[in-house]
């Protein structure tokens, strides 16, 4: 029964492989998630805990790690060790509160990307009226076009979720009573919509070091 605990699942996300929060010093990406693969490894054989992937984040992960020159033996390793599962879209309920909420903070994100867009023309009406030199290469519409831009960006997308990606993962991780592991906001706080167990991914390796090293203690008390 002591060993019960240790038996999770876990859903992770592709943030939690890339943030640099997981490296050790003078530890590069490609060091770091040989330790965190072994962790993994060594998780699943010795304590039953298996890691799963969405497809769609699956895939993207591998392609950013190619992108980054991680070796195609790690990326390989990694999808040993990731077991890959699609959610079931047509079998998981959601509930309608957590749909409710979901519209109303878009409704709300909306208004907030058009309060922004609104000062921006007023700022380039006000920056375009004090301009003296003509012959700018970048004019002061341009620099509060590209403000803008950020602004926007931070107000209809931060915090939420933005792509079919994070919301298979919390599908699936409902679906298998599973925790969810990553680094990003949106995805968080929805996961606690979902009434999810999370953890940030730059915790996720220290939890299997403890819990592998609770498992040893154990064993050698046994013996």
């Amino acid at each position: 029964m002591a060993e019960e605990p240790l038996k999770q699942r876990f859903v992770v996300d592709t943030s939690a492989f890339l943030t640099e929060e997981i490296r050790r010093e003078d530890e590069d990406l490609e060091a770091a998630l040989e330790r965190f693969v072994d962790l993994i490894a060594d998780a699943k054989l010795e304590l039953g805990i298996s890691c799963y992937m969405p497809p769609s984040i699956q895939e993207e992960l591998m392609r950013m790690l190619e992108t980054r020159n991680v070796s195609e033996e790690l990326r390989s390793r990694l999808n040993t060790w990731i077991i890959r599962k699609n959610p079931a879209h047509y079998e998981v309920m959601i509930p309608a509160e957590v749909v409710y909420e979901f519209v109303q903070e878009m409704s709300d994100r909306v208004d907030r990307g058009l309060r922004v867009s609104e000062r921006a023309v007023r700022d380039a009406q006000e920056a375009e009226a004090e301009a003296l030199d003509e012959h700018e290469y970048k004019t002061p519409t341009d620099e509060v076009i590209s403000d803008l831009r950020d602004k926007y960006r931070r107000a209809l997308r931060q915090g939420i979720l933005d792509s079919r990606e994070d919301f298979d993962l919390l599908v699936l991780a409902r679906e298998m009573n599973a925790g969810v592991v990553t680094e990003d906001a949106g995805i968080i706080n929805w996961a606690e919509e979902f009434g999810l167990r999370y953890m940030r991914g730059r915790e996720f390796p220290g939890l299997l070091e403890e819990y592998l090293a609770a498992a040893q203690r154990s064993n050698d008390r046994e013996d």
